[in-house]
């Protein structure tokens, strides 16, 4: 019997297959097995000189399936044999991924040797847990930066975004947040980045310490957007495997912006009408998909609840407009937002967090009365200096005038330097609490 259970494991399952019918830009239309076709099936397209071409149903028109291929489309000619694997895709990660670097593929791309695959396969697009059987959040997560662990608290199994402009820091906060921020895991998705600045992340930004304890799965901008967006659905299906073996996960993904152009490039050229910015209409309906797979897990039938998922996205906001259409829309799925100005980074000060205008909507539960005295002081300080600053740096303000704003004057070099920290400082939340106080405390 185990003989004849082994044979039947090595008869081929049936192939269905279909060809080539056009090619438009970077759509691929294809006829033939559309009753074994589905939106997501993945099939693998014959090419000459060239290995198969892995490609994805996109949409359908009429009698013909739409294809948008992982890889160029040289080497495609009409009437290439289309192989189908209905199936569609799911990955296989076991713990033994920390520490390695992946692409969007779940492939190793680090020169370590080939990732072993697990027992149990994660499909890539994951329904999010169902609001009525989810936990809530968790305790305070102390991520050993100064402003965020204060003005921004945040709770295990929150999801938090990070919006900025390009060149004000974004990922170098993210990378502090590897390695300070009290988690057993780390999930890293870089979605789109520039190919030459993923190995600074990795071997100086990111470094030794935070790798060995982090999975980053990589998809530079020039890959085409099948591979973008994948790249993204395959960082939140890790970070829901190691949230079941009841780990603490913390899910960094930079960015989601780029997420929503690569699933803005397949929706123009699948024929969806764009809408604002050209964005199309998927672009929303998916963003919330992928964010809500993050937060706190599920409880399980016996009482239980898996390990949270907590999360920080990153938001390019296109020139530096903080209500342009995909922040606008992030911001209001997510727990929170951290707000990161290009003026306060061109004065020096790093990280670049406008506290005023950055929220955690777990707070001020999540915080003791002693501690919102001093986040309230701090904010009322600090709006004081905002409100006048203008008349502060020309020289129109006199001392005396307002007793809030000469206290706000003579605090503000003190909370300047406790907003700003180099990218090795890490220092805990109740040691920032208790900082934040003692400068407080200088003007009575």
């Amino acid at each position: 019997m185990d003989n004849l259970v082994a044979a039947v494991k090595t008869i081929e399952p049936t192939v269905m297959t279909g060809r080539v019918a056009a090619v438009n830009g970077m759509l691929i239309e294809a006829r033939g097995g559309m009753t074994r076709l589905a939106v997501g099936a993945r099939v693998e397209i014959t090419r000459r000189d060239a290995g198969p071409l892995a490609a994805e149903v996109v949409g359908f028109r009429e009698t013909r399936a739409l294809l948008m291929p992982f890889g160029p489309v040289e080497g495609v000619a009409p009437g290439a044999e289309i192989r189908i694997d209905a199936q569609g895709s799911a990955v296989y990660p076991t713990t033994a991924w920390l520490g390695r670097i992946i692409n969007a593929f779940g492939e190793p791309i680090d020169g370590k040797g080939p990732l072993h695959k697990g027992p149990v396969g994660y499909p890539l697009r994951a329904a999010p847990p169902s609001a009525h059987a989810r936990g809530r959040v968790g305790p305070r997560l102390d991520l050993g930066v100064r402003s965020m662990n204060v003005f921004t608290t945040c709770c295990r199994g929150q999801r938090l975004g990070v919006f900025a402009g390009s060149g004000v820091g974004k990922s170098v906060l993210l990378s502090m947040l590897a390695r300070q921020a009290s988690c057993d895991a780390v999930v890293v998705g870089l979605i789109g980045e520039r190919g030459r600045e993923v190995r600074e992340f990795i071997e100086e930004t990111l470094g030794e310490a935070g790798l060995r304890r982090a999975i980053v799965v990589v998809a530079t901008s020039d890959e085409p957007a099948l591979k973008r967006r994948q790249a993204a659905y395959l960082t939140m299906a890790i970070a829901e495997f190691l949230r079941d073996q009841n780990l603490e996960v913390l899910c960094l993904m930079d960015s989601v912006t780029r997420f929503a152009m690569a699933q803005r490039e397949i929706g123009l050229a699948s024929g969806e009408p764009p809408t604002t910015k050209g964005y199309t209409p998927t672009v929303f309906s998916e963003l919330p998909k992928l964010l809500e797979r993050a937060g706190p897990g599920p409880v399980r039938a016996d009482g239980t609840t898996a390990g949270p998922i907590t999360g920080l996205f990153t938001v390019l906001v296109d020139g530096d407009d903080y209500n342009e259409p995909i922040a606008d829309a992030v911001r209001g799925i997510l727990d929170g937002h951290i707000v990161m100005e290009r003026a306060i980074a061109e004065r020096g000060r790093f990280p670049a967090i406008n506290v005023l205008k950055s929220i955690s909507r777990t707070m001020p539960a999540c915080q003791e009365v002693p501690e919102r005295e001093v986040v309230k002081d701090a904010r009322q300080v600090m709006s004081a200096y905002a409100n006048m600053e203008e008349l502060i740096r020309i020289g129109a303000y006199r001392m005396g005038a307002d007793p809030m704003v000469d206290r706000a004057i003579q605090l503000n070099p003190a909370i300047e330097g406790f907003l700003g920290q180099d990218k090795d400082e890490v220092t805990s939340l109740e040691d920032s609490f208790a900082q934040l106080a003692q400068i407080l405390t200088q003007a009575g």
